[in-house]
């Protein structure tokens, strides 16, 4: 399940569409069609259909029209029930679907503002890295409860005309194993 959520993910047409429906939470052809006005129709339905046979999405309602049947998606994946399982287990795959539900919403959000008219990068102060560091386990503890406090301090404050709404999102993973 993990490799095929991947390839939607890299594959651009799939992706534009698993965001619009994790951000709508359903959606039917039509309404991704009438968004995305770029996607050919029989690419558009050629993916959906993959994306259901890979169990990614879900078919959670079919409404007659006009001699057809108008499918409404959404993602079949809802691990938010799943957390205790994951924990209990140790399962990476339920790991990697939380991450990827982590994803897709930063994702869908950085979209919006990619999007968005007047964009202004250097302004915005938008941005994003990543910092390979060799730390120990008591340093990594320190670094996150460091990053954790700082975020804290402010996590409370008021909407001012000179404030801006951000997010920030920290991921931590082990890095590849580089060959010496």
């Amino acid at each position: 399940m993990t490799d095929k959520l991947m390839d939607c993910i890299t594959n651009p047409v799939k992706c534009k569409l698993l965001l619009e429906i994790q951000s709508q939470g359903k959606a039917t052809a039509k309404q991704l069609a009438d968004i995305y006005h770029d996607i050919p129709q029989a690419t558009l339905y050629r993916h959906l259909k993959k994306m259901l046979n890979d169990g990614i999405l879900q078919v959670i309602e079919e409404t007659q029209v006009r001699g057809t049947v108008e499918k409404t998606y959404a993602l079949a994946l809802d691990v938010n029930d799943k957390m205790e399982t994951m924990l209990e287990e140790n399962s990476g795959e339920l790991y990697m679907q939380y991450f990827m539900q982590y994803i897709l919403g930063f994702a869908k959000q950085f979209q919006r503002y990619c999007q968005s008219p007047g964009i202004q990068i250097k302004e915005d102060m938008t941005g994003f890295s990543l910092s390979p560091l060799y730390l120990s386990d008591e340093e990594l503890t320190d670094l996150v409860t460091s990053i954790s406090q700082i975020i804290g301090a402010v996590k409370q404050n008021e909407p001012k005309p000179n404030r801006k709404l951000r997010t920030i999102g920290v991921i931590i993973s082990p890095a590849e194993k580089m060959d010496a």
